[in-house]
């Protein structure tokens, strides 16, 4: 009886360990009705609409297509596929004046795309920041969290 319930509890443990493991743990991802484009300009000016100058747009699909013949993959990943980087002034400050090893943590990226499969669905995703050092760094972190999730709502909504 005592082996049952010592499995039992390891079983009860082991899925306690895992719960914590899910995509929502590193990541957010919103599924918007709508064509990409549409999805993608609204994305860009929830970002330059807050006064936020977006550094780069890394063309990732693009990049896929383009050398999938080179390494012999013929799998479309994305019908389209873009990442947004850029900074803000004043949650970047705050962040790095908590603790200036979060300098990592800049730039912010946010990811809009569209699977081949799945026409009018577009997705936006960004990772989560990791909430590490004082309680000031946390705090400061948290907001360029909120930040992203700010910007994926409003195009989400």
């Amino acid at each position: 009886m005592r082996y049952v319930a010592a499995i039992f509890t390891i079983l009860i443990f082991a899925g306690l360990a895992q719960a914590g493991t899910g995509r929502d743990d590193y990541m957010r991802m919103y599924v918007v009705d709508g064509s990409y484009e549409i999805v993608r300009d609204d994305l860009e000016l929830a970002i330059t609409g807050r006064g936020i100058k977006i550094n780069t747009i890394s063309h990732i699909g693009d990049m896929l297509a383009r050398t999938g013949k080179d390494i012999g993959a013929g799998k479309q990943v994305f019908a389209h596929a873009e990442a947004f980087e850029f900074c803000s002034s004043t949650v970047s400050r705050g962040t790095m004046e908590a603790d200036p090893h979060n300098i990592v943590f800049c730039p912010y990226v946010i990811a809009v795309y569209s699977l081949p499969q799945e026409k009018d669905k577009t997705y936006i995703s960004f990772r989560r920041p990791t909430l590490v050092g004082s309680a000031a760094s946390k705090a400061a972190l948290q907001k360029v969290e909120d930040l992203m999730k700010s910007i994926v709502e409003e195009v989400a909504k």
